[in-house]
């Protein structure tokens, strides 16, 4: 049986009321994580308010070693 590690990570956002990711930060975030073998499996933003969103969070898993 495959036994999984969770990794979450929080992006802030910028501009006036958030709402802008840094696409290319976030990119180079994700591409390391998975050369460490962490996985992409949820990513969804969190809202601040009138919608704008303020953190967008990736929750990342691998497999644990036994």
């Amino acid at each position: 049986m495959t036994k999984w590690e969770y990794n979450t990570v929080a992006f802030e956002t910028t501009g006036f009321g958030g709402g802008k990711l840094n696409t290319e930060s976030f990119n180079d975030r994700i591409n390391i994580l998975g050369q460490q073998g962490w996985e992409l499996v949820s990513c969804f933003d969190t809202n601040m308010f009138y919608g704008e969103t303020k953190v967008v969070v990736a929750v990342m898993k691998r497999a644990v070693s036994d």
